[in-house]
């Protein structure tokens, strides 16, 4: 099964991200990539699906098929972050993390979003649209796009455990 891209890219710098979701989190999904792609620290937003128009067997893609497609292509340097949604924000982090590279993370609260960043450098943000309401998924999906990690920070000590260990 392969995973539809569809993107807008604008001519502005910024981050380039990918947004995505299996059919549990497909409500949330379409209206943060709204809020994203007229944000203007954003300069690209990959729409990985699921969309409504999808056929019925894309629109009930797993959830592994999208955190692994957005994870790849994070890696493979076609974009910067990712936020995902499912049910829950579980089973698509899981998904993210078993690509090599990819720190991904379910946060729900502003503080757990900020540190995903600036203590952990996570690239993926994910949350369950059944678990957190949308204008709170809004305003942590803000949030989370100004974040940056100083890679000379305390953090970053820890986070090189991480990436060494992984052979990155």
């Amino acid at each position: 099964m392969s995973i539809g891209i569809s993107s807008a890219a604008g001519s502005r710098p910024g981050l380039r991200l990918v947004v995505g979701s299996d059919e549990a989190g497909v409500d949330y999904k379409d209206r943060i990539l709204e809020d994203l792609r007229a944000d203007p620290r954003v300069s690209e937003v990959i729409d990985i699906g699921v969309n409504r128009t999808d056929t019925p067997e894309d629109f009930t893609r797993p959830y592994p098929y999208v955190g692994i497609a957005a994870g790849e292509l994070i890696r493979d340097g076609r974009a910067d972050r990712a936020v995902l949604f499912c049910g829950t924000g579980i089973g698509v982090a899981i998904a993210a993390n078993k690509v090599e590279g990819i720190r991904a993370t379910t946060a729900h609260d502003s503080f757990s979003v900020e540190r995903s960043v600036l203590s952990n450098d996570c690239q993926v943000l994910t949350m369950g649209q059944r678990v957190v309401g949308l204008e709170l998924a809004r305003r942590l999906a803000s949030e989370w796009i100004g974040y940056t990690f100083d890679s000379t920070s305390a953090s970053a000590g820890k986070v090189k455990v991480l990436t060494d260990f992984e052979g990155c």
